[in-house]
């Protein structure tokens, strides 16, 4: 089975997909660890990504389809895949679903985690991280036990936060998401491929939701 997870900058994309792979044995293929990792992987296509990225350029749709189709046809073990990040604009949907052709394969669904923007830019601007561990918190939904320690590993003082948790950045962020993104839910829902559910749910019920969709199909 293989889907595609579209939602803005901070929907829960991520932490969705992570249960998918744990829990189905799916493969997340997220573009921006695709390219880290075929930068450093020594092969042709990799020697091409890094000269690209230390020339300062932009990855091709060409290479990005090139590192995709390695990963669809080397992958054996798997139940499907999650695409994170992939397709971004039509010309991208058009060349996944020509690549998805030309292996055998075929895409399942796209499920679009709607959110308001109102509550998204709170539920960012909120959230910050222990600098030791990683372990998340949310200034309002998941406070630390005793403010300003660790709950997981007890660092006192560690907390940070991104430096584009703003809500300037993410008005940003998400202007450029809707820009891109607005032609992609049109051309899923065409296709009759578009589920559509609440991604400002808690991560448990985006989680059920998620794996109804996928069940219904």
């Amino acid at each position: 089975m293989n889907i595609i997870l579209i939602g803005p900058p901070g929907a829960g994309k991520g932490t969705q997909a992570a249960t998918l792979v744990k829990d189905r044995n799916m493969i997340q293929l997220s573009t921006g660890d695709m390219l880290r990792a075929a930068r450093t992987s020594g092969t042709e296509l990799g020697k091409m990504v890094a000269g690209v990225m230390d020339r300062g350029e932009l990855v091709t749709d060409e290479i990005v389809i090139g590192l995709i189709e390695e990963q669809l046809t080397s992958s054996t073990e798997s139940t499907g895949f999650i695409f994170d990040g992939f397709p971004r604009t039509l010309a991208q949907a058009d060349a996944l679903s020509n690549l998805l052709s030309k292996v055998d394969q075929k895409l399942d669904t796209v499920i679009q985690m709607t959110v308001d923007d109102e509550a998204l830019v709170r539920r960012i601007t909120g959230r910050f991280t222990c600098g030791v561990c990683g372990q998340g918190y949310h200034e309002d939904f998941k406070a630390p036990i005793i403010k300003g320690k660790c709950d997981n590993c007890g660092e006192v003082g560690a907390f940070k936060k991104r430096a584009d948790d703003n809500e300037d950045a993410l008005k940003t962020r998400l202007m450029a998401y809707y820009k891109d993104t607005s032609p992609l839910i049109g051309y899923y829902y065409a296709k009759q491929q578009l589920q559509q559910i609440n991604g400002l749910n808690s991560i448990d019920e985006v989680g059920r939701d998620i794996s109804e969709a996928i069940s219904s199909i």
